[in-house]
């Protein structure tokens, strides 16, 4: 569905995208995941026809993204961080207005389906301004699948929410990808991209450094994690990555300090390969 093949952006002579190549399968949900910085938005930008790459290909859909753009747009939807709706208008104006702006064909019975789908049946008429963060996100989702998209794009899905909300966001995303739909989003929330994704790719730097499931990821650097804390009274704890338990009993026992032995994590495959904790 998506293909990038050694995808570049420069910016003056700073490269934010240095290489970058990968497929994302139809009915896929793939995470880019990186620090600030890593190149996740310019990546996203330039897949979402906002950015020309400087060098390099990208396919979606089988059509090339700058010589097809007009034909790539009606295949994708954004669902960006910030709200990009009215806010004096209502939940239903807003959906009516976004189609109208699309085309969308007798948006009528689409628009009371969408707001069905998202639970936002109830808030048809509530102006959009005085929304739950939680709403207000749904009803970021609900406009972009109005025009039925192939592909959608999330950015930040859950930023800002809290928990219970959060995962009633995570059982929204579930149920578009049940209905056939790709999507690719960009998180700091590293259980989040564990929760959902099928594949997660990580950026550092501008390059690709690692992409796979996140149970491989995870093989990749060991199964299990002796935390160690500092005897200086720091504070801090060191993390050793270790390949089965029993590598993790003997670390344990070769330690003066009370430790603590769990299984590994995205969060620990983020921080060994990117070198930098996890932010958000």
């Amino acid at each position: 569905m998506i293909r990038t093949e050694n995808l570049t952006k420069y910016y003056g002579s700073k490269c934010a995208v240095n290489s970058v190549s990968f497929n994302i399968r139809k009915g896929e949900v793939f995470a880019l995941l990186g620090p600030n910085g890593a190149g996740k938005t310019t990546t996203i930008k330039m897949l979402t026809t906002l950015s020309r790459p400087t060098e390099g290909k990208i396919f979606i859909n089988n059509l090339d993204v700058v010589v097809d753009q007009l034909k790539v747009k009606r295949l994708v939807a954004v669902v960006p961080q910030v709200g990009n709706f009215d806010r004096e208008l209502s939940v239903y104006e807003n959906m009516l207005v976004y189609g109208m702006l699309y085309g969308v064909k007798e948006p009528g019975p689409k628009i009371e389906k969408n707001l069905d789908a998202l639970g936002l049946l109830k808030e048809r008429d509530t102006i959009a301004e005085v929304l739950s963060g939680g709403m207000q996100r749904r009803l970021l989702i609900a406009k972009a699948l109005l025009s039925e998209p192939d592909v959608l794009f999330l950015d930040e899905p859950t930023v800002g929410l809290d928990p219970h909300v959060r995962r009633e966001i995570w059982d929204i995303i579930r149920n578009i990808r049940n209905n056939g739909k790709t999507i690719l989003m960009t998180t700091h929330y590293i259980e989040e991209a564990e929760m959902l994704c099928d594949r997660i790719g990580i950026l550092s730097h501008g390059s690709l450094i690692a992409i796979d499931t996140p149970g491989n990821l995870k093989d990749n650097i060991g199964r299990y994690v002796v935390e160690i804390p500092s005897s200086n009274g720091s504070g801090r704890t060191e993390r050793v990555i270790c390949r089965d338990r029993a590598e993790a009993e003997e670390t344990a026992r070769r330690s003066d300090n009370r430790v603590v032995i769990r299984p590994a994590n995205l969060e620990d495959v983020f921080i060994q390969l990117t070198g930098e904790m996890v932010e958000g």
